[in-house]
């Protein structure tokens, strides 16, 4: 209704609460403080004979304070998650992660001081379930992996919480053109090397968060350098980017905990990245047990899945007589599978034979030919 000067009223409400937005300065700034003390991750090189002119380089993300490459991706996302407004005091935020994603959310959860619930298939690790207890986190455990989705969107409702959804906003909640992305972090750290600028860089996929950071970066920074994704059998990833399907799915859940998905996931961006391999689970393990071997160090065994499409590459360069660098990525430490990749109980379960990929690795890093 028009007033007496004939001026229509403003529609006003003011929502303004100083007691969140206190809250909400004090936790962002301690996930900030955290980034702030944590040393970035070592860049370890993985040797080769000399001859080659190849230098292979793995970024070692199991040094994290949670310990594995999801740390920086929790802290995006719960930064994300705060500055939007979506995560509020005293509500639990939700996960849909098969660990490491999990472990990592529960550590910034707690230090935010919200709860902290994780959805995961009953297949999980214990030692994953363990650690996201030790931060102080709550496991909801379902049967498959598909089931995840939907069974976290239903606590959020029901809780009230937040649903962190890190399959959709993975790809969006890092800054791909700086701000010490991952990407950003490998180019400095090769500043000094023989071949600063390297001709591949090979990661995995879980949500496809990473692969599309550095692709962006390596975009934007008009780099020459090309990304290769990794996948693991019983993921869908590989052949819905073979065949531009974005509606591809799989069946089985992935063995390689941490990577490889049923659907293709929102943060996968398949026009970002050049190449895709899909590497049979076996030459995964067995790369992870070759890793141990030549550098003293367990890993999980996504990293293997990188590291055999890493040597592929080395050998394709090495075949060629072109020299330069190749990067992968050691994803998080492999004593949270000793019950798994590291049992040869385990492997013989599930009719797994890694004895002819590690011999075809031996064989080549002997200065053989590359027989995978």
């Amino acid at each position: 209704m028009s007033t007496q000067s004939g001026i229509e009223p403003t529609a006003d409400v003011d929502r303004s609460d100083p007691e969140y937005r206190a809250w909400l300065k004090e936790a962002v700034r301690k996930v900030q403080a955290d980034a702030n003390r944590s040393a970035d991750t070592h860049l370890l090189r993985f040797p080769l004979p000399a001859e080659w002119g190849i230098d292979l380089y793995l970024k070692d993300e199991s040094t994290h304070p949670t310990g594995s490459l999801k740390h920086r991706l929790a802290r995006s996302l719960f930064l994300y998650g705060l500055c939007n407004g979506w995560i509020r005091p005293g509500k639990p935020v939700i996960e849909a992660s098969s660990g490491s994603t999990a472990v990592s959310e529960a550590y910034f959860a707690q230090l935010v001081g919200v709860p902290f619930i994780a959805v995961m298939a009953k297949s999980t690790s214990q030692s994953k379930i363990d650690l996201i207890q030790f931060h102080g986190g709550e496991c909801h455990l379902v049967e498959r992996s598909d089931e995840v989705y939907e069974a976290s969107a239903r606590l959020a409702e029901e809780t009230g919480g937040h649903y962190m959804d890190q399959f959709t906003y993975a790809e969006r909640a890092t800054d791909w053109r700086g701000n010490n992305n991952i990407a950003e972090s490998v180019f400095a750290q090769l500043r000094l090397e023989p071949h600063p600028e390297p001709a591949w860089i090979v990661a995995t996929a879980g949500t496809g968060g990473t692969s599309a950071t550095i692709a962006r970066f390596v975009h934007y920074m008009q780099y020459d350098t090309r990304i290769c994704v990794a996948d693991p059998e019983n993921s869908c990833f590989f052949d819905g980017w073979v065949r531009h399907d974005p509606e591809a799915v799989c069946e089985s859940g992935s063995r390689i905990e941490g990577i490889g998905r049923p659907r293709m996931e929102p943060s996968f961006v398949p026009g970002a990245i050049d190449r895709m391999m899909k590497v049979p689970d076996a030459a995964s393990i067995a790369a992870v047990r070759v890793l141990e071997q030549v550098l003293g160090k367990k890993a999980g065994a996504s990293t293997g899945t990188g590291l055999w499409s890493a040597l592929r590459i080395v050998a394709e360069m090495r075949a060629a007589g072109r020299t330069g660098s190749v990067v992968g990525l050691i994803c998080d430490p492999g004593d949270r599978y000793l019950d798994k990749y590291y049992s040869d109980d385990w492997l013989a379960g599930e009719r797994i034979d890694i004895a002819p990929y590690r011999a075809a690795l031996e064989s080549f890093l002997a200065g053989g030919a590359w027989t995978g």
